[in-house]
Formats: C-alpha cells, structure tokens, sequence
C-alpha cells in the first residue's frame, strides 16, 4: 500500500491541474464573446497571485479558476443558477477528495455577477478569490474589450442613448436585458470594484476603474463631435 507523503500529494494535484487545462482548454478555445480558453487562463494566473498573497488553498483556487466558466448560463443558457454540472463530472474523474469536489462546485455556482440589487456572498476565502480574478478579467483594458467582443456575439447596439442603464433587481431580469454595451459598463462593470472581496482585489481594481471612466468619458466627447 503505498504511503501518501506531502510531496505525493503535491504532485498528484499538479497533475490534475495539468490534466484540467489540456480539457479546458479543448473545450473553449476559438470563443469569440469574451469567454474564451485566453479569459479561462487569466483569470486562473490571477486568482493563482491573489491565492498566494491571501494565504488560500491553491489547488481549489486553481480548479475553480480553471473551470469556472463551462456551466456558465450566458454560454450554456442555463438556468437561475451556474449549477456545475461539466465540472462536477471531470472532477469526479480525477483522484481528489469530495470536499475538493464539493469546494470547487460552490465557488461556481456562487460566481456569476446577477444583477445591480442582486446579491451574491461568497462563503469562503478561495471562493472570494476566484471571484474578484473573473471580475478583475471583466474591468480595465480587457474588460472593456471583453465587453465589446460579447455585446457583438450577441447582437446588441454598442450603444443607444434612448435606452437607459438599469440597477436589475433579479437575476431573471439581469439575464433578459438586451441592453446596449455601453450601458453594460453602468449595471455591471463599474460597480464591480466596490464588489472586491479580498485586500488584494480591491487594490488591483482602482487602475483598473479608472481606466473604464477615461475610456467612457472620451467615448461620450467623440460620440458628440467634441474630439
């Protein structure tokens, strides 16, 4: 019988990860709203740094990272709620404990942004991290391209001055909302660095902020001819 030692172990779950990144990525790669293997990757090396400056379990900090996405309902067009069932099943096949298994799942579940007046609590420190690396990934430089990118996938005006942003008060009406782009900055993006669960997050965020309100104020300036 073989005695599990901390190195055993160590290489166990590296392998796992190994393993959960060749399958993510098959399984996203070529995404052309935003959500692709590219978002998968980033998130999963950020949450990585948050984890280790947070002092978090780094092995479901890194599955949930990499697996976050596969259930999620504006690909899959799911339900009220994320509920993992992809993720659940390729973990299931891996040689990790249910308490991994059950960890991972409710970080998923538990991620997705649901609307203005919506919460949304993460209930332990690896989930908190996951979450502010998906939302750091949806602010800055690459959110606003990200947002560009899925807004085009989905047919939606970039914007239309007619149609005012909306604080949704339910995750039903947040996913109804056909919305222009630009108003997507107004009831998501911009809330999202009062969002920030960890010291770590928050402080990553305040460039990034910054970044969208120089962008949306040149935006308004060139759509009125002022530059």
């Amino acid at each position: 019988m073989e005695i599990l030692t901390e190195k055993n172990v160590e290489d166990q779950n590296r392998l796992v990860i190994r393993n959960t990144v060749d399958y993510v990525k098959r399984e996203m790669e070529g995404d052309s709203s935003g959500h692709d293997w590219w978002h998968v990757y980033r998130v999963w090396k950020t949450a990585a740094q948050i984890g280790k400056e947070e002092g978090a379990d780094l092995f479901s900090v890194e599955l949930a990272s990499l697996l976050h996405d596969l259930d999620d309902y504006k690909l899959t067009g799911g339900g009220e709620t994320d509920e993992p069932k992809r993720a659940k099943e390729w973990l299931e096949k891996q040689n990790i404990g249910q308490e991994i298994i059950s960890r991972v799942c409710e970080i998923i579940e538990m991620m997705s942004f649901k609307g203005a007046k919506v919460d949304s609590i993460m209930k332990t420190k690896e989930g908190m991290i996951v979450q502010d690396a998906d939302r750091l990934d949806a602010i800055g430089a690459i959110g606003i391209g990200r947002t560009f990118a899925f807004g085009g996938a989905k047919g939606r005006e970039m914007y239309n001055p007619e149609i005012k942003p909306q604080a949704h008060t339910s995750f039903e009406q947040y996913k109804a909302s056909q919305s222009s782009t630009v108003n997507h900055f107004y009831e998501k993006l911009l809330l999202l660095k009062d969002l920030m669960n960890t010291k770590t997050g928050k402080a990553m965020a305040e460039e990034r902020h910054r970044f969208m309100e120089e962008f949306l104020d040149r935006f308004f300036k060139e759509w009125e001819g002022k530059l």
